[in-house]
């Protein structure tokens, strides 16, 4: 059973009885679900996370109206539910924070994730807060809310503001350009093995970024980010002769389809008899070209170059908030 379904069949069968019987009062100042980080929360989890910080716990958001006796009281309660549930045992709570259940403000939640305890972002908020946490905000489920105290929040920071998803899709993609486009074949013509093997991971990584701007999702911590290019709805998959390119265990000559999650691994895999192939290249510039495409479709950019650099600087142009596209364009990322 993954931790989400777990986690929300011990809340109904256990918690929301004891939240309605023991504080019928508050109920439009609770609100309840599972969020945050743990890949049960982005339902990534297999046999294998079950091996630590997996349990049938839940998360009680209070609004700051609830003093801090009426919490430990919720605590409290919170702490005699059953402590083992379908063969999974809850984590004992600690006293002195890190739990990932148990009771929260979300004030406290919001100011851990965001910096803030409204959850509201100014326009530098929105640049540099690294995007994992609004990830953790957003994911999940809440599965009860009468007052809105976090559901609201939560669908105002969704997604990104469009002049700053636009800001970071121009840095993103500029660093796909710099560092696939130019700096790898370059680090290869000055025979630094090691430099060039970090300019195709800048690449990857940049163009994975630019995968989640493109689809509006914000991009996970970094261990769950190829797991989560499965669930995005583009790129699906890329039509390429195999001839022409570098893609581990396929050598024939036939036209095949492959999703962009193996494309890019190909690339983090390629060995020392391949770095200097041009075929790197030119999976390089066949992820370009596709990008392009999804840009020009989306009428972010009016180029047919291949070159990313020239579309990083059209979409940064597009910015309507002239403070914001005059920053720096890796401003963003």
């Amino acid at each position: 059973m993954k931790g989400l379904e777990l986690s929300k069949s011990f809340y109904y069968e256990y918690g929301e009885p004891m939240l309605i019987n023991s504080f019928p009062n508050l109920m439009d100042k609770i609100a309840v679900g599972l969020i945050g980080a743990g890949s049960e929360c982005f339902a990534y989890d297999d046999s294998i996370s079950t091996d630590h910080d997996f349990d049938p716990g839940f998360i009680i958001f209070i609004s700051d109206e609830i003093d801090e006796d009426t919490k430990f009281k919720i605590e409290r309660e919170y702490a005699k539910l059953p402590r083992t549930y379908k063969g999974y045992e809850r984590a004992i709570i600690s006293p002195v924070g890190g739990n990932r259940r148990g009771v929260k403000r979300v004030s406290d939640f919001l100011k851990e994730k965001t910096g803030t305890s409204d959850g509201k972002l100014n326009v530098y908020d929105w640049l540099h807060l690294d995007e994992e946490f609004l990830a953790e905000i957003t994911n999940g489920e809440i599965w009860r809310d009468d007052g809105k105290i976090i559901s609201n929040i939560r669908m105002k920071l969704a997604i990104f503001p469009e002049d700053i998803k636009l800001k970071k899709l121009a840095g993103s993609i500029l660093i796909m350009a710099q560092s696939g486009q130019y700096n790898y074949e370059r680090c290869i013509s000055h025979n630094e093995l090691g430099a060039s093997r970090l300019a195709l991971y800048e690449f990857v990584n940049a163009a994975i970024h630019t995968t989640f701007l493109l689809n509006e999702v914000y991009m996970p911590f970094y261990k769950w980010r190829f797991r989560a290019l499965r669930d995005l709805s583009w790129p699906k998959n890329f039509k390429i002769k195999s001839e022409l390119n570098y893609i581990e265990g396929i050598e024939d000559d036939s036209v095949i389809e492959v999703p962009l999650e193996k494309m890019l691994i190909s690339l983090l895999n390629i060995n020392d008899e391949k770095l200097f192939s041009h075929s790197v290249s030119r999976n390089i510039d066949l992820i370009a070209k596709v990008f392009v495409d999804r840009l020009k479709n989306d009428n972010l950019t009016s180029r047919d170059d291949i070159f990313l650099e020239y579309h990083a600087y059209e979409i940064n142009n597009r910015i309507k908030d002239i403070n914001i596209r005059n920053m720096n364009i890796l401003e963003g990322v």
